[in-house]
């Protein structure tokens, strides 16, 4: 089991700092992901300040770029980390790709998987310096000259992961990636009856095995280093629930409890811009089903490990408060009670 911290990383220029300090408390991996924000420049320097903490974006917007774009910086973060990047791509929603990046969707599944078999195609030419020949049903890629070509990384090729909450993504990451990132939406009913059923269907006809795929869990988690922190944390995570909920997508998530009438009740106030309410609409059992919540960091850390040890390889607390120096004490705890 590896034990990874999310980072609410709001200027690249954080990124050394943060990822020492989580590499120093003992974390395995730290990610970032893409908001406000780029994904990877954070990264620049935290590899260029670390040792042995592995890199990781959880996630990076995968169609708002190209897999050629995608193995470049891949390869370069790999090189600067010494082998310690993990690229993780997600798919995002429509609207997000056609009106807030301009750039085309259709079967979303199906494009991953040949996205990710493009990148590896486009790195293992590189690498094993053989002739570029990946032609899917989305991406064609058959010309690299010498100029643009980086050669064998001495490194080797990062570790691909693959966000995934539906059946069909779930079987397309498992075909083609190395590893699934589960949404934090995933509860552990969700991720036990949907989520690792489609794994191993996705994995057996590709004839991968269970031991050569990686399933990440990211985890919400409402906890703070005094009364108020703790009380902004758990707001935080009732605001992050409502909004997942929201999304027409993940409410298959919902239906798994009993849930789907809040589906529609939170994306029709989602629609009217009324995120309060939102998250107002948030009841503790709702809570407390998608969210690890305690004011205790042993506390908090036997929850985790009781609902998610033994169903993946990382484990990934989100920590709402951003308090830093929190996290010794709750990977501490993890470490303990795994």
């Amino acid at each position: 089991m590896k034990f990874d911290s999310g980072t609410m990383i709001q200027n690249p220029a954080e990124g050394a700092p943060v990822f020492k300090a989580l590499e120093d408390a003992g974390f395995d991996g730290a990610y970032t992901w893409e908001g406000a924000h780029d994904p990877f420049l954070p990264l620049v320097s935290a590899a260029m300040s670390t040792d042995k903490i592995e890199l990781l974006t959880s996630i990076a917007v995968a169609f708002s770029r190209n897999p050629m774009n995608l193995a470049n910086i891949a390869y370069d973060l790999n090189l600067l980390s010494k082998g310690r990047f993990i690229l993780g791509l997600g798919s995002q929603i429509r609207p997000h790709i056609t009106k807030r990046f301009s750039m085309p969707w259709s079967k979303p599944a199906a494009r991953m998987e040949d996205m990710v078999n493009a990148i590896k195609a486009i790195l293992n030419a590189w690498q094993n310096e053989t002739k570029l020949e990946h032609r899917g049903e989305f991406y064609t890629h058959t010309l690299m000259t010498p100029l643009f070509n980086p050669g064998p990384n001495p490194h080797g090729i990062p570790k691909i992961y693959v966000a995934a909450v539906g059946p069909l993504m779930t079987k397309a990451v498992a075909r083609s990636a190395d590893g699934l990132l589960a949404h934090p939406f995933s509860s552990p009913k969700y991720l036990k009856n949907v989520t690792l059923p489609n794994i191993e269907e996705g994995l057996k006809t590709s004839g991968k095995n269970r031991s050569d795929f990686d399933l990440s869990i990211a985890i919400m988690t409402g906890i703070g280093a005094n009364e108020e922190s703790h009380k902004k944390a758990v707001r935080a995570c009732r605001d992050q629930v409502a909004f997942y909920a929201s999304t027409p997508n993940y409410k298959a998530v919902l239906e798994q409890h009993g849930y789907e009438d809040l589906s529609e009740e939170l994306n029709r106030l989602s629609k009217q811009g009324k995120w309060k309410e939102m998250g107002d609409a948030i009841d503790d059992e709702v809570l407390n089903t998608f969210a690890v919540v305690s004011e205790d960091p042993d506390e908090l850390a036997k929850e985790i490990m009781k609902r998610y040890g033994d169903q993946g390889q990382r484990i990934a607390p989100i920590l709402y408060s951003g308090e830093l120096e929190l996290m010794p004490s709750v990977l501490n705890a993890l470490k303990s009670n795994s």
